[in-house]
């Protein structure tokens, strides 16, 4: 499933040096450090090689990760973290979801029809930021078309400049009253083009990502939908024609080109659960998921082109990051060709009891800052005692080592029995001020924790 979140920082990308991208991605993720150290320097080596020349440049390709550690400890948040402050286009794929050519399934190349449709959705939003004043100015112009009276023709015993002015200054009351919002509740009505599909099914041998047909090309008047009348308020007529006039100002065919090179240059594939697709073929027949696709997916890391809707789209020069939590096999199960294409392999340590008190505290996203926010909605000041955090933390570790390992992904499950109460009674409760301290979080906790088959199910 494609992910991008856009985000600005406050310095500009190009300026980062190594040690503040750390800085910038300590904010959201704690620990592992050799993780961040190498992502960090990938990204500067990134913006090292783009002052090159053109021809040294050419040579220089990426140096993937490969990032080992169990799950839970933050591989997926330091990738995507990574993006957001590059505002590279990044897609998150998982490797199991593929498989062989010739089975059904996905096939390995979307996973960059994935990246382009994200590059281009990037490149389209910030044209859009560009047009927005003149597509408004556009829509607002289309509007008080719609709501004054048909111009009448000048008669002949008439000043022809004195009218124009007349009907100049009827034009700019009307703007001031759109302006002003005293015109909201007039309805007015509009051609709106409907978004008319015709149903129909494309039977192949090859999957539908290949068939790169533009069917809105060959049938135009198929394609096009027709006109209806309809009937609206002045805000929404004029969203929609600020919408339409976006439209038309928007060149697509520069996007595309945008978005390719983007891509090309500064595209992330973060590629999940490498580990799944580990390991050889045995005596038992081929299988599906496993060497046959990471021959696959060899090519689009060596370097490849690859047919999408806007174009050929080289990969070259894409950043791959891999990870796998490795438990059942090694990252030397892989197939050589592959490991060599990895060569900078960072390993994350499982997270303890103080790394659980961070995450639930530090990062900007903390946990504890989310139910805080959560609850204040609601008129509740949650509070939470320092006692509270740490028991909170030795409970889900507790957890972990008992049952299966996952991770931060603990402290989820863990605050949510916890809040249980107050999340159902918050509405209806009386005393606005909720204190949470080592007391309480026993009360709600120790009872499941001790009971290590009821833990097995709710936490």
């Amino acid at each position: 499933m494609p992910i991008y979140l856009p985000e600005t920082t406050r310095t500009s990308t190009e300026s980062l040096t190594p040690r503040q991208i750390v800085a910038e991605l300590d904010k959201y993720v704690i620990g592992q450090a050799a993780a961040k150290r190498a992502v960090a320097i990938a990204l500067r080596n990134r913006m090292r090689r783009q002052k090159l020349a053109p021809e040294l440049a050419e040579e220089i390709a990426p140096k993937n990760i490969l990032m080992i550690g169990p799950t839970g400890v933050g591989k997926t948040e330091i990738a995507r973290r990574l993006a957001r402050l590059a505002q590279s286009p990044f897609v998150k794929v998982e490797a199991s979801k593929f498989t062989e050519v010739g089975y059904v399934g996905r096939d390995v190349e979307s996973m960059v029809r994935d990246l382009v449709e994200l590059g281009v959705d990037m490149v389209r939003d910030e044209r859009l930021e560009e047009v927005r004043g003149r597509a408004a100015h556009s829509a607002e112009e289309r509007l008080l078309d719609v709501l004054l009276p048909p111009t009448r023709p000048i008669a002949p015993d008439e000043d022809p400049v004195a009218a124009s002015e007349q009907q100049n200054q009827t034009r700019e009351r009307f703007r001031e009253q759109l302006r002003a919002g005293r015109l909201d509740t007039r309805v007015v009505e509009l051609d709106v083009r409907e978004k008319s599909f015709p149903s129909f099914e494309i039977i192949a041998g090859s999957s539908v990502e290949e068939v790169d047909i533009n069917l809105k090309d060959m049938l135009p008047g198929l394609f096009q939908g027709k006109t209806k009348k309809r009937r609206m308020k002045v805000p929404e007529a004029l969203e929609y024609l600020a919408q339409e006039e976006e439209q038309k100002l928007i060149d697509m065919d520069s996007v595309a080109r945008t978005a390719v090179e983007r891509v090309e240059q500064a595209g992330i594939i973060f590629v999940d659960e490498i580990d799944k697709i580990a390991g050889r073929e045995g005596g038992h027949g081929p299988d599906v998921s496993r060497e046959g696709v990471q021959r696959d997916i060899l090519p689009i890391v060596e370097g490849t082109t690859v047919n999408t809707k806007y174009g050929m789209v080289r990969t070259d020069h894409i950043l791959f990051i891999a990870a796998g939590a490795f438990h059942v096999s090694k990252p030397s199960d892989l197939i050589p060709e592959l490991q060599g294409r990895f060569p900078i392999r960072v390993e994350l340590e499982a997270l303890g009891k103080e790394e659980f008190v961070r995450i639930l505290t530090e990062p900007r996203n903390a946990l504890v800052k989310q139910y805080t926010a959560l609850m204040e909605t609601e008129g509740i000041e949650l509070t939470f005692t320092d006692d509270a955090i740490r028991r909170v933390a030795d409970y889900a570790s507790i957890v972990n080592e008992r049952t299966e390992n996952i991770g931060a992904r603990r402290l989820h499950t863990v605050m949510e029995k916890l809040l249980d109460e107050i999340s159902f009674e918050g509405p209806d409760l009386p005393d606005k001020t909720v204190r949470i301290d080592d007391a309480y979080v026993t009360r709600m906790l120790s009872a499941i924790v001790k009971n290590e088959d009821l833990s097995r199910y709710i936490l």
